[in-house]
């Protein structure tokens, strides 16, 4: 099981473009990257950003545990590694310095570049939370298989999702991306919400924290299809084993909060 999935740099961000999906790696503990502008035509680092003021072996990064670490091997420059989850949360790894430990589950590692800055993402999507350990001296640590984090953003989507089904369970309809949009632009924190950034945490739900197999189901269609067979699984397997659950409702926004033109909603 991959300790951290990494999304190489690229023209889109995640589930920008329904057709495709971004460039990934998959680390798993012990496994490491490093990143950099490598040499020419060569295969000597795994993340490659193209800038010219990026070294050529920039940095290395490390899957440990359920978390990751991040060494820089500049002689001159700081990288930062910011929480995507996080107003502005982020920490700096100094130059030299090796192994340093990253507790965010969403992050962008950043480099300062000729261009402005290179990036690439880094998620960490088997973070263990407080209920999930096993007893002390009860032997191996038992890996939940779904560790979903209740205070993340992803997470207030897949309620979001699940929340017509909480309510009544005979209610087959499910909330568009649009829709999701509305009903958590009141939160304070997901003010700025876009219908790209739902798409985003819907694949991540699906592909990082349940592991979907959408199989045909993803195949068959449409764009909107497949997108439609992602929710609808999502929300199948959510409320089949417990993980949103009716007191989850509490997280959400009183149901006449704010509601939003059609057209602020798509934004």
């Amino acid at each position: 099981m991959e300790t951290i999935i990494v999304q190489l740099p690229g023209p889109a961000p995640w589930s920008a473009d329904e057709t495709g999906s971004p460039e990934l790696i998959h680390l798993g503990p012990g496994d490491i990257a490093d990143f950099g502008r490598g040499m020419p035509g060569g295969t000597d680092v795994r993340i490659t950003l193209t800038d010219p003021g990026v070294s050529r072996r920039a940095g290395q990064l490390e899957a440990a545990g359920d978390y990751w670490r991040l060494s820089n091997f500049s002689r001159s420059v700081s990288y930062v590694v910011e929480n995507l989850e996080g107003a502005g949360e982020y920490l700096t790894v100094a130059p030299g310095r090796l192994g340093a430990p990253v507790p965010f589950e969403f992050s962008r590692v950043v480099l300062p570049a000729l261009s402005g800055n290179a990036t690439f993402k880094v998620f960490a999507p088997q973070h263990a939370y407080l209920g999930e350990r096993s007893v002390p001296g009860g032997g191996e640590q038992t890996v939940h298989p779904f560790a979903l984090d209740p205070t993340s953003k992803y997470f207030l989507v897949l309620v979001a999702l699940c929340e017509p089904r909480l309510r009544d369970p005979s209610d087959s309809a499910l909330p568009g991306v649009g829709q999701i949009v509305e009903r958590l632009r009141p939160l304070e924190g997901c003010r700025d919400l876009t219908r790209s950034a739902v798409n985003y945490h819907i694949d991540y739900l699906a592909f990082a924290k349940l592991r979907l197999d959408l199989g045909e189901e993803a195949a068959a269609g449409t764009d909107g299809g497949r997108t439609g067979a992602k929710r609808t699984r999502l929300a199948s397997v959510a409320l089949r084993f417990g993980l949103v659950r009716e007191e989850h409702l509490g997280l959400l926004p009183p149901r006449s909060a704010g509601r939003l033109a059609p057209q602020e909603a798509g934004a």
